[in-house]
């Protein structure tokens, strides 16, 4: 078996101290995007929980949104509830808050404590992906793990 890439070990280290026997699994190629990841999975856009990060403009702090990988994040909605402006998040942000490269960041296991939204439309799956550290590397869960591990608030996101 080929040891994983050190960021996706650190990842799977990290289910296993949580008590969840997930497996990271390393794709050939890419999964930067949720159509690559599909692909290379062999199931739907939309049962990819893609991450995308922003930051809150006034606090500076970033904000992890959990999406169906059909799903486009309604900013304004997102920044109305927040009652504060998002803004892109740069790869050298993903990083420093995350320690995550830009499409493999992770649901969890992030350097600093960070708010997150769980895309409610992924609960009509029972199973999901989502990126386990690296662009290359994923795991299999439930909603319901999901929304353990990262004790993210379920809501509409479009």
């Amino acid at each position: 078996m080929i040891p994983l890439k050190e960021s996706a070990q650190r990842f799977q280290d990290l289910l296993q101290e949580m008590g969840y026997s997930n497996q990271v699994v390393e794709l050939p190629d890419s999964a930067r995007t949720a159509q690559e990841a599909a692909d290379a999975i062999g199931c739907e856009v939309a049962q990819i929980a893609k991450s995308v990060i922003f930051r809150l403009t006034s606090s500076d702090k970033p904000l992890l949104v959990v999406a169906s990988g059909i799903n486009r994040v309604n900013e304004k909605h997102i920044a109305s509830l927040f009652q504060e402006s998002l803004g892109k998040a740069d790869a050298d942000f993903v990083r420093e808050k995350t320690g995550f490269v830009i499409g493999g960041v992770a649901p969890i296991g992030h350097k600093e404590a960070i708010t997150t939204i769980l895309d409610k439309d992924l609960l009509q799956y029972s199973t999901i992906w989502a990126a386990a550290g690296h662009p290359k590397a994923v795991f299999q869960l439930t909603p319901d793990q999901l929304i353990a591990m990262t004790q993210g608030q379920v809501m509409s996101i479009k």
